[in-house]
């Protein structure tokens, strides 16, 4: 049972950082809640006071700015998976979006409520990472970009400072060359590994990225693997992928839990960089 919290409902992101410093650890931005209400409920935290963004205004749109894909911190999951946008350039982002948890959850939770809490089971971040995304975070009178791959500390933790807001995530642009794909595994609704997978390829691949999440505390990026594939042709880093998987499994901090054990988990980090990597070159 869900304890009494007062409700603040900021109507700017100074107004929520304002509030975020004054009340500190009692305080708890709340966006899509989808996460945080069940921990508050299961009595894993508590709050006196959530802090909603849900009257931002301008932090549920998707657009394209110059070469960036622009993604309010609080657009659902089902206003992604549905976004003629992202479905024109980022296909692997839609995929993801479309088999995050279940119907729910992809209705009321949010993009930056997902990363925020940093769940290590979550999906979104890892091909975030792959996809060389930035995240934005303000507050009352500045902002900063953090790279993904900075963003996640470790479980449930995030290099956000206190009061700080996460009001949008920055994509770059594909190009005609670019390629990427994120697969899981899981046999419980959370995903016991996630591995995601980008490069452009164009006679030989460049730019490889390769993010694995899902088996251990925050989503990690594995440059060893990406350096197996990077300059090589499709043939060559089909050859070098059983060596890359390895190594990216091992990258992968994977911890025994209900959901596989650490050898099992490093194991199928091999398989699905191999799946993805296929996915993607298609």
């Amino acid at each position: 049972m869900l304890h009494r919290f007062h409700l603040e409902e900021p109507e700017t992101v100074a107004e929520a950082s304002e509030l975020l410093s004054r009340f500190g650890e009692s305080a708890k931005i709340y966006a899509g809640g989808t996460e945080l209400l069940l921990a508050m409920k299961e009595g894993l935290v508590q709050y006196e006071r959530l802090v909603n963004l849900k009257r931002l205004i301008g932090l549920s749109d998707v657009g394209q700015e110059g070469s960036e894909i622009r993604i309010g911190a609080l657009c659902t999951h089902h206003q992604l998976e549905g976004s003629e946008l992202l479905q024109r350039h980022l296909p692997s982002l839609v995929k993801l979006e479309q088999n995050v948890a279940n119907v729910r959850v992809r209705q009321a939770g949010s993009l930056g409520g997902n990363l925020c809490f940093a769940e290590p089971h979550a999906d979104p971040g890892t091909l975030l990472m792959a996809l060389d995304a930035k995240m934005i975070a303000a507050k009352s009178a500045s902002q900063r970009e953090i790279a993904a791959e900075e963003f996640f500390v470790d479980a449930y933790e995030t290099s956000l400072q206190p009061d700080e807001v996460l009001t949008e995530i920055r994509v770059p642009l594909p190009t005609a060359h670019s390629r990427s794909a994120y697969l899981k595994f899981g046999y419980l609704e959370r995903p016991s590994v996630g591995v995601a997978v980008a490069f452009n390829l164009n006679g030989v691949l460049s730019e490889v990225r390769i993010a694995v999440g899902c088996a251990g505390p925050a989503p990690r990026r594995v440059a060893e693997a990406e350096a197996l594939l990077e300059g090589k042709s499709r043939e060559e880093a089909q050859k070098n992928l059983p060596q890359a998987g390895g190594v990216a499994g091992r990258a992968s901090q994977a911890i025994s839990d209900l959901h596989g054990s650490q050898e099992y988990k490093e194991h199928i980090v091999g398989v699905l960089l191999k799946r993805a990597f296929q996915s993607a070159v298609g």
